[in-house]
C-alpha cells in the first residue's frame, strides 16, 4: 500500500454574507469551504472538475460529513486542509480540516466522496482511464 499523501492548503476571510445573526459562520457555509478545498486541490494538483469533464466524466457527492469544534467568526481567515485519500474503487474521497489561522486551532473536520459518472449520467464502477493516468502520475500508483 503506497503512503504517499496528497494536501493542499486553501486560506479563506471570512465574509459577512457568511455569518449568522450572533457573527459566527452559519453551519452550511462549511460545504462551500469544503467545495472551495476540494476546486483548489483540483487546480493544484491536476484533477479539477473541468479535468474531469474534459475527460466525459462529472463527480457527483455520494457523502458529505460535519463535524464542528470550535467557531469560526467574521474577518477570521480559515486554513482549509484538503487531503485526498487514496483507494482502488471509482471514488474521489477527501478529508478535510478547518483551522483557524490566527489561532492555529481546529474549528471543523469532515470528509466528502464523489463517484463517478458519464455524461449520460451512467454510474461508472471501474475508475476511469483517465483517473488511472492522473494516480499514476501523482506516484500513487506504479
Amino acid at each position: 500500500m503506497n503512503k504517499k499523501q496528497l494536501i493542499h492548503r486553501t486560506e479563506t476571510i471570512i465574509r459577512f454574507s457568511e455569518v449568522d445573526s450572533m457573527g459566527i459562520v452559519w453551519h452550511g457555509n462549511y460545504a462551500k469551504f469544503f467545495e472551495d478545498g476540494r476546486e483548489d486541490f483540483g487546480k493544484n494538483y491536476g484533477i479539477s472538475y473541468l479535468d474531469v469533464y474534459a475527460n466525459n466524466h462529472l463527480t457527483p457527492l455520494v457523502k458529505l460529513t460535519f463535524d464542528y469544534k470550535l467557531p469560526l467568526e467574521y474577518g477570521d481567515t480559515a486554513i482549509i486542509e484538503t487531503r485526498y485519500i487514496d483507494h482502488d474503487a471509482a471514488k474521489i474521497h477527501f478529508e478535510y480540516t478547518i483551522y483557524n489561522k490566527k489561532t492555529n486551532k481546529v474549528c471543523a473536520t469532515g470528509e466528502s466522496i464523489q463517484v463517478f459518472i458519464d455524461l449520460n449520467r451512467e454510474l461508472i464502477l471501474t475508475p476511469p482511464d483517465f483517473f488511472i493516468a492522473w494516480k499514476r502520475k501523482m506516484g500513487l500508483i506504479d
